[in-house]
C-alpha cells in the first residue's frame, strides 16, 4: 500500500462482527474471533446487512462528501490522525473511518466514526536496509505483541493487517518472508487484507493478463487464517506509478467483482496517482473511472444484504467452453431467489453453462428464467440449465427464482 508521504507504519481496517454478537443476533455476520459487547455492537455497522464496506486509502476528509456521492462508506488511513478536525468532518458527512489508534482516536472510543484501528502496513516487505545494517522485515512477533496492545486498549473495535502483493504474487522481489510465515501474521489481526495492482504493478509488463493474482490472493489469506479472519483486499484506480498505463473501466469491475466472488468481504480502492503528476485524489480527477466506481458501488450496496448472507457452496456450477478462461461464481440465496455472481477469470472471451442443482431432477420447477440484474435481459432455464456470453474479465449477475 502506497503512503500520502513518509511517515509512520500504516494499514488497513475494517469491522469484525464479534462472533458473540452473531451467535445472539440474528442477521450479524459471521467473523470469527472478536469479542464484543453491546457497545461494540452499536459501534459494530457490519452487523447491519445492508452495510457493504467500500473505502478510500488515505484522502483528505474535506472530500468525504465526493467520495459519499461515489458509494464510498469508510475512509482507510488519515494521514497524521485522526485529530479532532479529520473527525469532525467526517461525521458531518456521515463516512466512517479506520485509522490509528492516536490520543485523539483514545479520547473517542464512544464515537460510531471510528470503526476500526489501523495496524502495519506491509511488514512482510523487505525495510529499507539501514547503512551498515542488514534488510529486515517486521517480524510475525512483533505485529502479535502490537495487535495485542491495541486490543488491550480497545477490545471493542477489530485490528486490521494490511500485508503486500508477496501475499499472491510469489516473484514479487520485495517481499522478506516466506509464505509459511503469513499465517503467523495472521494471528496479529482481525481482519487480513493485501494490496496487488496488476496493471500498473513493477514487474508485470502484460499485468492485463493476471488479475486472476486478486482472488488467488483473497484466497490465500482465506486459507491462512483458517477462514476466521475477515478478508479485505485494496484495488486500482488510477495510472499509480505507470504514467503509460492504467486499469479500463471494465476491468476495474472485474477486478472488484472478482473479489467479492472469491470471498473478500471489503474493498480499498487506491487512488492516488503518481505519474505522470501527482494527484491525491486521482480517482475523482477521472470522470470515465469515476462514473464506473460509482456505478460498481451502487451495484454492490444494493446487494449488500445478499452479499452479507451465507455463501452456498454446492446450490450451482459453472462450466466453460474455453479451458483457458474459468468462470467462477459464488452463489447465495434470499427468499425463494438463488443469486449466482459469475465473473471470467482471464483475458479471454468464453460461454459459460450454468446448472441449478437446486432446480435439477425436482417435480416442479425445472424450467423458470433468469434474469441478468444491471443488464435489462433475462435468459431461460431449462431444467435447472442456461447458458451465457462472456467477454474477458466480463461479471454477469442472475437471480433464478425457485417458485413456481
Amino acid at each position: 500500500m502506497r503512503r500520502n508521504g513518509p511517515s509512520a507504519v500504516l494499514s488497513l481496517i475494517s469491522l469484525l462482527v464479534p462472533l458473540l454478537l452473531a451467535m445472539l443476533l440474528p442477521g450479524a455476520g459471521s467473523a470469527a474471533g472478536q469479542r464484543g459487547s453491546k457497545e461494540a455492537a452499536d459501534r459494530g455497522v457490519l452487523s447491519d446487512p445492508r452495510f457493504f464496506p467500500l473505502a478510500v486509502w488515505c484522502q483528505d476528509p474535506a472530500k468525504a462528501e465526493d467520495y459519499k456521492a461515489l458509494g464510498i462508506n469508510t475512509y482507510v488511513m488519515l494521514w497524521q490522525g485522526p485529530t479532532e478536525d479529520d473527525l469532525a468532518k467526517l461525521a458531518k458527512a456521515g463516512m466512517k473511518t479506520i485509522c490509528e489508534q492516536n490520543a485523539v482516536g483514545l479520547r473517542h472510543l464512544d464515537d460510531p466514526t471510528i470503526i476500526g484501528w489501523m495496524h502495519g502496513d506491509e511488514p512482510d516487505n523487505i525495510l529499507p536496509r539501514t547503512e551498515g545494517g542488514a534488510a529486515t522485515v517486521i517480524p510475525p512477533d512483533k505485529i502479535i505483541a502490537d495487535y495485542q496492545a491495541i486490543k488491550q486498549k480497545d477490545p471493542s473495535r477489530p485490528v486490521l493487517l494490511n500485508l503486500a502483493q508477496g501475499v499472491a504474487l510469489d516473484t514479487w522481489r520485495v517481499r522478506g518472508c516466506a509464505l509459511s510465515d503469513y499465517r503467523k501474521y495472521l494471528e496479529g489481526c482481525d481482519i487480513a487484507s493485501f494490496d496487488i495492482y496488476p496493471v500498473v504493478q513493477v514487474g508485470l509488463r502484460d499485468g492485463e493478463n493476471w488479475f486472476w493474482l486478486v482472488a488467488r490472493g483473497v484466497d490465500r489469506l482465506r486459507h491462512w487464517g483458517d477462514d476466521r479472519k475477515l478478508v479485505w483486499n485494496c484495488v486500482e484506480c488510477t495510472h499509480v506509478d505507470r504514467p503509460d498505463k492504467k486499469i479500463t473501466p471494465l476491468q476495474i469491475k472485474g477486478e472488484v467483482w472478482m473479489s467479492i466472488i472469491h470471498g473478500s468481504k471489503g474493498i480499498i480502492y487506491f487512488v492516488h496517482q503518481f505519474q505522470p503528476s501527482f494527484i491525491e485524489a486521482g480517482l475523482l480527477a477521472d470522470q470515465e473511472m469515476t462514473a464506473q466506481v460509482k456505478a460498481v458501488n451502487q451495484q454492490i450496496l444494493a446487494l449488500a444484504p445478499v452479499l452479507n448472507s451465507p455463501t452456498l457452496e454446492d446450490a450451482a456450477g459453472a462450466a466453460s467452453s474455453s479451458p483457458n478462461v474459468p468462470v467462477d461464481i459464488m452463489v447465495k440465496r434470499e427468499g425463494n431467489a438463488l443469486y449466482i455472481f459469475a465473473v471470467a477469470m482471464r483475458i479471454e472471451a468464453t460461454h459459460a453453462t450454468f446448472r441449478v442443482e437446486e432446480m435439477r431432477g425436482r417435480e416442479a420447477p425445472k424450467d423458470g428464467m433468469a434474469e441478468v440484474i444491471g443488464e435489462g435481459r433475462s435468459l431461460p432455464v431449462r431444467n435447472g440449465d442456461f447458458g451465457d456470453d462472456f467477454a474477458p474479465y466480463d461479471v454477469h449477475i442472475y437471480r433464478v427464482s425457485l417458485s413456481g
